[in-house]
Order: structure tokens, then C-alpha cells, then sequence
């Protein structure tokens, strides 16, 4: 893609709005950069505006979207706004930070998406990579954007993007040599009219495969599975409940690959150290994509037993006279919030709310009433979640990520759990779900301190 003196527009000053003027300034193109919040709560703005890039902000002129070359669109940006069609109707090319980014990097690719899973598997194939001695970038929806390791990226090496639904709204040329599909349930409901559309957007990671790529999909999802109809890619399943006859299953306490007929046993199970069932999922999932990329089955056996959580991922917080602390901020969605729940057997107090993505709650009923001594809730999905729940254990509604560790501390005995996972994105009281675990474990570290000094 040649950008030099093409008029290229932003849309969006987030983190992966920001590397893509910057790169494409790099690369010689006229580069402005548009958002619809005021100049002065944006971030860079005299540093964009002194290496040239032109910034334009508090709403979005027409003619800028009109006599545009191409615009790059954030992944939070909703492309049904009337901003797209008047550059549909002009006829500029609308593409997104990703997409800009495979037309640059150079290597091979791992790209994974679904709903829950991602950030923990995305990690964990970039380690299993990296320490089999394999040349491995990390990056996309988690750490640096994509457009920001294309100067590092080679031609023998491997690219590990995590790439969300928002992402993958406007891909076209992207290739992903190796495509794994975790799971898809209800999310971002708020910004697609249908599961069939959230599933379609998801499904893009596949478009651009062939025959001699690699899809990963979860045989336990019947979206997902469905998914092989749409790549020529040669399909590799994983199941952590029932035996494949083609793919990565758990077979009693072994975790076994069976592919082309020829079976080995990969791993004990009892070697993953982290809670929870669909983290099995996670470890299956990356496993088959560190055998599509040649990672030896040794190595990744030592990596998969090192690992440790990811943070704000079912991240052991702390431990206050005998109650442990656990953040699950990323539990964003229903989904997340259930298999954060199943992790623990009993005598939980849960943590739940922020802003409401369109979800129902009711799902959660049964395990607050088997696993849960009390349900705490914030934020501002807090009622709906009370209606939602009304019935199964006590709800007690707070103001602040302080008290709700607080009261979770007093409620709970010895051997009982303190769960964040709120169900919610986290945009009505913190910047995003890393900034809400974080007060979270300030939270308890202040707890824990208070405690030490009282003793």
C-alpha cells in the first residue's frame, strides 16, 4: 500500500488511532487525525500538531469524510453513523487500524478471537512461540497496536494478534495463517442488532485464508464449529469435554493431540496452573496453534506448566485472614462473569455491574444461588442486574470499588472468595476494565494494610 502524499483521516484518538497517524506520517502520507470529543480532553494533541499531523476535533465535517483517500477507523468507532455513508457514497475507502497494519507487516500470523478466552490465550501462544526459540511479535486488541510492530516485524517471524469484533468489522486484505476461533456468546449487544451479526464480524478473521492455512475452532461452540464452512483452511478442533477424532481433546487427566490419524498425549492436566474450566479451552487453543507454527511439544509442555495468569484475568489479588481476593475485571460479559463463578465451588461474594451492554443477566441465577453467599453490585447496570437476581441471595448496592471490597471482606469467613467479575464494561465509573482491576487491587493491598497494622 503506497500512502505517500495520500490524504489519509483518522477516526478516532485512541491508542491505535494515535500509532496509525504516526506511522503513516512516517511514511510520507498527509496525515489528520479526527475525533468527535473536544480538543481538550484528547491526548497528544501538540505533539500530533508538532510533527505535522493535522488534528481536528469536537465533531465530524463532512467534507473531511467526503475528499478523504482512506480513513482508518478505531475500533470503537461505530461505522453506522452518517460520517461512513457520506465516504461510502464519495467512494473513499474505509478500512481499520488492523487492516492497515497486514498490508504492511511482514511474516506469518496468528490471530485469535471470540469472546472470552482471547487476552489469556493470545499471551500464552506468544510464550509457547517465544520459548521455543521462534521469532514472535505480540500485540493487536492487548499491548502495542499491530501498526506499531510493523518496523520490528520479519519475514521469517510470527506476528500473535488478539483481535476483537470491532477490529475485524473492517478487514479486507488481511491474511491470518493460523485463524483460532474460542467461542461465541452473547456481547457488545449494544452495538450489533443480532448474535448473527456479532458472529459475522468475528468470522472475518477467516476470509482471507487458504488452503495452506490453519484454522483453530472450538468443536464444543456450535457457532464456532459451523465456522468451517467458511475457510479452506485445514481445520484443527479442540474440545476440553469429548474425544476428537481429529484435533486436541482432554482424554481423562491427559491432554491428547490426534491429528492424521497419529496420536500423542501433550500434557497432564493437573501441569495447567490456572482455575477454571474454560481456561482448559484457552491452553487447547493455544496449543494447536504453537503445533501449526512448530513449536516442539517438550517445550511447550515446560511453558503451558510456567505460565501464570494474565492480570485482571482471574488474578489472585491477596488474601486478608483467610478470605482470597480474585480480579476478573476482564470478565466484561454475562459469559465471562459464569465461567468466573465456576472456577470456585462455594462461598463466594461476587462483585457485579458497570455499564450495561444490552445483556440479560438471568443466566448468572443459578450459580449465584449454588456458589455464592452475597452479590454485590455497582455501577450503573446495578438495578437491572438486582431485577435480573431478585430472589436468589442477598444484593447489597454500594457507590464505589472501595466499599464493595469493604463490605465483600466483612461478609465473608475464612475460606471464602472475593470475586470481581462484573458482568459489564466498565465505562460509566473507570477509564476501561484494566483501570477498574487495578482500583480493585489497590483496594485489597489497602485492606491488607490496615490488617497488618491492626495485628
Amino acid at each position: 500500500m503506497d500512502v505517500a502524499g495520500k490524504n489519509m483521516v483518522i477516526v478516532g484518538m485512541a491508542r491505535s488511532g494515535l500509532a496509525a497517524a504516526r506511522f503513516l506520517h512516517s511514511r510520507g502520507a498527509c496525515v489528520t487525525i479526527n475525533d468527535a470529543k473536544p480538543e481538550e480532553v484528547l491526548p497528544e494533541v501538540e505533539s500530533l500538531r508538532r510533527l505535522g499531523v493535522e488534528v481536528i476535533a469536537g465533531g465530524h465535517p463532512r467534507q473531511l469524510f467526503e475528499t478523504a483517500d482512506c480513513l482508518v477507523v478505531s475500533p470503537g468507532v461505530p461505522l453506522a453513523s452518517p460520517p461512513f455513508e457520506w465516504a461510502r457514497a464519495a467512494g473513499v475507502e474505509i478500512i481499520g487500524e488492523v487492516e492497515l497494519a497486514a498490508r504492511f507487516l511482514q511474516g506469518r500470523m496468528v490471530g485469535i478471537t471470540g469472546t472470552n478466552g482471547k487476552t489469556t490465550t493470545t499471551t500464552l501462544i506468544g510464550e509457547l512461540l517465544e520459548k521455543a526459540g521462534l521469532p514472535v511479535l505480540v500485540g493487536g486488541n492487548i499491548g502495542e497496536p499491530l501498526i506499531s510492530l510493523v518496523e520490528q516485524s520479519s519475514v521469517d517471524g510470527w506476528v500473535v494478534a488478539e483481535l476483537s469484533s470491532f477490529q475485524l468489522e473492517v478487514v479486507d486484505q488481511l491474511h491470518v495463517n493460523v485463524a483460532v476461533m474460542l467461542n461465541i456468546t452473547p456481547d457488545h449487544l449494544d452495538r450489533y442488532a443480532s448474535m448473527d451479526d456479532y458472529a459475522a464480524a468475528k468470522s472475518n478473521i477467516l476470509h482471507g485464508q487458504t488452503a495452506r492455512d490453519v484454522a483453530i475452532l472450538n468443536a464444543d461452540d456450535q457457532r464456532v464449529a459451523a465456522m468451517s464452512q467458511l475457510t479452506p483452511a485445514r481445520i484443527v478442533y479442540f474440545s476440553p469435554t469429548r474425544h476428537l477424532e481429529e484435533g486436541l481433546f482432554r482424554r481423562g487427566e491427559m491432554i491428547v493431540e490426534r491429528l492424521g490419524g497419529v496420536e500423542r498425549e501433550l500434557l497432564p492436566v493437573r501441569e495447567i496452573p490456572l482455575r477454571g474450566a474454560h481456561n482448559l479451552e484457552n491452553v487447547l487453543a493455544a496449543l494447536a496453534a504453537g503445533l501449526a507454527c512448530g513449536a516442539a511439544p517438550e517445550s511447550m509442555r515446560q511453558t503451558v506448566a510456567q505460565f501464570k495468569a494474565v492480570e485482571h484475568r482471574l488474578e489472585f489479588s491477596g488474601e486478608i485472614d483467610g478470605i482470597g481476593f480474585y480480579n476478573d475485571s476482564k470478565a466484561t460479559n454475562v459469559d465471562a462473569a459464569i465461567k468466573s463463578l465456576e472456577a470456585f465451588a462455594a462461598g463466594v461474594t461476587v462483585i457485579l455491574g458497570g455499564k450495561d451492554k444490552g445483556s440479560d443477566f438471568t443466566p448468572l441465577r443459578s450459580l449465584i444461588e449454588e456458589r455464592c453467599r452475597q452479590v454485590i453490585l455497582i455501577g450503573s447496570a446495578a438495578e437491572k442486574i438486582a431485577l435480573a437476581l431478585a430472589g436468589t441471595r442477598p444484593l447489597y448496592r454500594v457507590d464505589s470499588m472501595a466499599e464493595a471490597v469493604r463490605r465483600g471482606f466483612e461478609m465473608s469467613k475464612p475460606g471464602d472468595t472475593v470475586l470481581l467479575a462484573p458482568a459489564c464494561a466498565s465505562f460509566d465509573m473507570f477509564d476501561n476494565y484494566e483501570h477498574r482491576g487495578r482500583v480493585f487491587k489497590e483496594e485489597v493491598g489497602r485492606l491488607v494494610t490496615e490488617r497488618r497494622e491492626q495485628s
